[in-house]
Formats: C-alpha cells, structure tokens, sequence
C-alpha cells in the first residue's frame, strides 16, 4: 500500500510541475544534457547495485521538485527513475501530513546540525547500494546569489557555499562507484525570490526564464587522481580547523570501517584507503573532505561554462 501511495504523490507532484513548466507559466524552459541523467538511469549496472547521484546548486525553494518536470511522465511511475532527496526536518516534517506527504514523496528527513552520521545518511547510502537515485544539494541550504547590475552576468553566480561534509560520506562508503552527474540550475531564484512577504513567499511568480543543465558523469578516476594529489588539501585543513566542535572519533572510526569495503578501498588511492580503520580519525576525515571538495568543484566547473554559454 505504502509503494502505491508513494507512486501516487510522485506522479500527482511530477504532473504538477510538468504543467508549471509547459503550460505558459514560464517564458522560457532551456533543458541542456538530459540524456545524460536519462542514460544514467537506464544503465544496466544498477541492478548490480551502482547507484546514481545528481548534484546541484540551491537556488529556491522549488527547485525541487519543480526541476525534475522535465522528466518523461512515466518515470513517476516507476520508483527506480525517481530521486530521493535528503530534506530538511524543521521545514518538511514540521507535522504528521507533512511528514506522510514528503515521506512518501521519496524525502529522506534530515536534522540540521545533526552532523554526518544521522538516520538520513545511513539511508542515503543503503539506498545507493540498492542502485538507487539520490539527489543532493551540496550546499544543505538554498543560496540565491547576489543579483548583478542589469545587462550583465557575473561569474561568481557561479561560486557555492561549501559542500556539507556528508556528500564525501555517501560517496566514500558506497560500495560500488556511484554515477556521479553534476547539475546546474539558473532562473529558479526568479520563480520564488527569497525574503518576499506573505503571502508572495509561496507563489511562484509568472514569466521566467528557467534553464537546467546535466553534465556527464564524472568519471571515477578524475575523483582518484584529486585524492591523490592532494590528501592534505588546504580545503581539508580547514574543514578540519573549523569541525572540532563535532568531531567524534568513534563514529569517524565505524565510517572508516564501512569505507574500507567501499569502492575507494583495495588500493584505488595508492594505499591510502587500505586497512584504514587503522588509522587516525583526522586522516579518514581528511580524505572525506578532500572528496567532498573535488564534487564541488566539479558542480561549479560545470556552472562556469552554464555561465558562458549565456554570455555568448
């Protein structure tokens, strides 16, 4: 009963935005590289158990599930070509049909604060194992960037919060290579503003231009190769400095634990990864910090040539 019902408010949710984004509410709806995610999802290796990530900047309140509108109708249908996404607790879950509705709108509950090792992670990460679609936005909240003076288009639209830490947990513990495809969205911060006053804040506003960019997956060994030219990155350090209030070095040890059957392990980073339960705690939060870095930069590699393309 409860996969019915939640193939029933996917569908009924993805119709909805499907019809926000065709019927004339927005001027404009520019889709670049959806066969990327479309190929990522039909791949065979997923029954294998590699699982499928998509991620993005935050830039509104709909980005999802608005963005995934584009998507061909039957997919609603089918749990396997839907996303889970880790949403926040005291936004989604603030009462029992809230909560029934986003849990079964395939929302994985999440508590701000609680750190990485929460319910939330755990369950992303079983979920990727089963091959599963996990979207996440790396920067846990939305961002609506500064609008530049009229006429021009700044680069740093193109510069993200730092990515939570758990996005290098999910990957790192995997225990197949997830397919990893960077997104970017633009225009959506122009569909629901931040700071409007009631009851503006929950309307969507009419006539905007809404672009949605997938990039190729990105490719394992570029992942690799970044850690292992940079294991003790100034960007670990410093997440390093600034963690000290939340580090546990027990639950840094289980998580090692886990990422040693991972697909980093079994000598991938030269060793790096091997027995490391072993070692210290800062280290396996070093490597996980490192990686969580390399995705960002990826995300917003791809959101710099959104960016130029435009200006063309």
């Amino acid at each position: 009963m409860s996969s019915l019902v939640s193939k029933l408010t996917i569908s009924t949710i993805g119709l909805a935005s499907k019809a926000l984004l065709n019927l004339g509410f927005c001027c404009s709806v520019n889709v670049h590289g959806l066969h990327n995610l479309t190929d990522a999802l039909s791949s065979k290796e997923r029954e294998g158990g590699r699982g499928v990530i998509t991620m993005s900047n935050h830039i509104s309140t709909l980005d999802d599930p608005v963005v995934w509108g584009i998507l061909p109708a039957k997919y609603y249908w089918n749990t396997r070509k839907t996303r889970w996404v880790l949403g926040a607790s005291d936004i989604m879950f603030t009462n029992p049909i809230f909560s029934y509705f986003f849990r079964n709108g395939q929302v994985l509950e999440t508590f701000r604060g609680n750190g990485i090792f929460q319910p939330a992670v755990d369950s992303a990460i079983e979920k990727l194992n089963r091959g599963d679609w996990i979207h996440l936005f790396g920067e846990g909240k939305v961002n609506q960037p500064l609008k530049p003076p009229a006429g021009e288009i700044s680069q740093h639209h193109a510069n993200l919060l730092r990515f939570k830490w758990g996005v290098g947990r999910i990957i790192m513990e995997a225990r197949k290579p997830p397919l990893i495809l960077p997104m970017w969205l633009t225009g959506f911060e122009d569909l629901m503003p931040e700071g409007r006053p009631f009851p503006y804040k929950f309307l969507p506003r009419r006539g905007v231009d809404l672009s949605i960019t997938f990039g190729a997956p990105i490719p394992n060994t570029d992942i690799i190769q970044a850690l292992n030219s940079r294991p003790d990155s100034d960007y670990a350090k410093d997440v390093l400095s600034t963690n000290n209030s939340v580090f546990d070095g027990v639950l840094e040890k289980r998580s090692a634990a886990t990422a040693e059957h991972g697909w980093l392990a079994n000598g991938n980073l030269g060793g790096a990864m091997d027995h490391v339960s072993e070692r210290s705690a800062v280290e396996i939060e070093r490597v996980r910090s490192a990686v969580t870095a390399i995705i960002q930069q990826e995300v917003e590699a791809l959101g710099r040539e959104v960016v130029t393309r435009t200006l063309r």
